[in-house]
Parts: C-alpha cells; structure tokens; sequence
C-alpha cells in the first residue's frame, strides 16, 4: 500500500497509468506482465475483468503498485484491499471512495462535472479521474483547470498519443490509458504489439513524438 502523498508522487514521475480491463483473468495477468516488463511502474485492473481479484494478487507481488478499478461500493473497496491493491479508482462519485479513505487506501475517483470534482475532493480523493475525458475534450479539461488549479486531474477515456500531449501541456497530472495502450477486452493478447504501444506513449511522455 503506498500513501496519497507517495501515489501523487507515482503519478507525477511517472505520467501514465494503464488501465487493464480484459475478458479473461489469464489475458489480464499477461497483460499486466507486459507492461510491468516494459518499465509501467503502476497499473489499474478493473474489476469488471473476470477474476481481478485474483489478477491483482498476482500482480502486487511484482514491482509495480497495482490498482483497482470499477470500485464503486465499500464492499468492493474492502475485497481491493484484501487481494493486495495499492490503491482504488472509481468511475463516479460513489460510496466506495469514503470507506477507502477509512481503510487509509488512495482514490482516484472519477468525476465529468465541476460539481462532482467539488463532491469527489470532499469525499476524500487523492486526485480526479476525468471520465470520460473524451465527452469534452482538451478544451473541456483546460476550462475545468481556471477553477480548479490545485486538484490533480487525470484524464481517462479515449486519450490518444495526440490528445495525451496536450493534456499534459494543459496541466493534466497524468493520464489513465485504456484499449489505446493495452488493446480492446476481446483482442488476443499481442505482447509485442503491447510492448510497441507501451514505448509509443513514454516517447510521447520524454517528448519524443
């Protein structure tokens, strides 16, 4: 388990956080190796992947802090805990980011509107998934940065290697990278293809692309 101030710092070196959200928990896991292998220091599984529970177990005895995601209730959040997750991301404002917050796990919790940012940071997050962040675009996060300078937003859904530069230009703490870094649920697994994408986007964090 790391510390809010210790994932805020995670965040803040590394850039981005993969999201993995599979059909299979053999997928997930191979998955999650890859990335790991690539140099990923940090990692979401959702919880909508079969067997992410046992997914994350498998995970947290590597280097990496391993997430978890889709956590929207306090059991869920418990039963994160209890498999070895680091931390919890959310897709709303839900009750699992308070009782995360007793358990002393960092949330990420995702939020669309000033007034669930407002909401989210009362209930505790250590930083705001903006999601979908491709409802609004670039445009929509720079607006949302005037009144909201000092929360950490970290933009997820549909961020490319385009749209990643952009809203790190614009302040964007990090970025959460779904199918675009680790393929569609239903693909095969393609290490190599995985490994391509995973180098595309770090060349796109050093500003090399």
């Amino acid at each position: 388990m790391v510390t809010p101030e210790e994932l805020l710092a995670l965040l803040r070196d590394e850039r981005l956080m993969p999201i993995i959200r599979s059909d299979s928990a053999e997928a997930a896991a191979s998955i999650g190796h890859a990335l790991i292998a690539g140099g990923y220091t940090m990692l979401e599984v959702s919880l909508t992947t079969p067997g992410a529970l046992n997914v994350i177990t498998e995970l947290s005895r590597t280097s990496a802090e391993v997430g978890a995601g889709t956590v929207l209730t306090s059991a869920d959040a418990e039963a994160a805990r209890d498999a070895g997750a680091s931390f919890i991301v959310t897709p709303a404002v839900a009750e699992s980011i308070p009782a995360a917050v007793r358990m002393e796990l960092p949330v990420l919790a995702g939020a669309l509107t000033p007034t669930e940012i407002v909401a989210a940071v009362a209930a505790g997050a250590t930083a705001v998934k903006l999601f979908p962040a491709e409802l609004g675009g670039v445009d929509y996060f720079t607006a949302l940065r005037a009144p909201f300078p000092d929360v950490p937003l970290i933009p997820v859904g549909g961020v490319t290697l385009t749209s990643g530069r952009a809203y790190l230009d614009r302040g964007a703490l990090a970025l959460g990278l779904g199918s675009p870094l680790t393929g569609k649920a239903s693909d095969p697994v393609d290490v190599a293809a995985i490994g391509a994408r995973a180098e595309a986007f770090r060349r796109m964090v050093r500003g090399e692309e």
